[in-house]
């Protein structure tokens, strides 16, 4: 390899992620933090002791805290593989906005915060508006069909 080397001497490549496919979008953000939203909901929705209530709540537990990490997943992707450094300066909150996300990421997996969790949605849908808007696109917020009752914000 070290004479190929020599022979054909290898360019550095620069991208953005480890696979510059060009494809990032908030909306696994908003599905996971409306996930939470409802979980949080089903979980507070329990009456009384048996095992089948013991049964919902693990369930509905682990897919809080799995839809938790959807979210904290797919903003630090945004973050760290889309955002660039003009994104940065234009909107000079957005690292603070991704900090906020990510703090209440934690939290509702390690509560059941119903504010926590709405909170969560309407950071993560900031972020989405912001993202939207580095692509020169109108975004508007729309009122979802699921149970949650609360929006998501789409191309307009």
């Amino acid at each position: 390899m070290k004479l190929i080397d020599l022979l054909f001497k290898p360019k550095i490549a620069y991208a953005h992620c480890d696979i510059p496919c060009g494809i990032y979008d908030p909306h696994n953000a908003q599905m996971g933090a409306h996930t939470v939203i409802r979980m949080t909901q089903l979980i507070s929705e329990l009456e009384g002791d048996s095992h089948e209530n013991e049964h919902k709540l693990a369930r509905y537990t682990a897919v809080k805290e799995k839809h938790a990490e959807l979210v904290e997943k797919e903003v630090v992707t945004l973050w760290s593989d889309y955002f660039k450094e003009e994104h940065f300066k234009a909107n000079p909150n957005l690292t603070e906005l991704v900090q906020q996300i990510l703090k209440l990421t934690s939290k509702t997996r390690q509560n059941i915060d119903k504010e926590a969790s709405e909170e969560m949605l309407s950071k993560t849908q900031e972020l989405a508006e912001i993202f939207y808007k580095t692509k020169n696109r109108e975004s508007k917020r729309v009122k979802s069909v699921y149970p949650t009752e609360g929006e998501i914000v789409v191309l307009a």
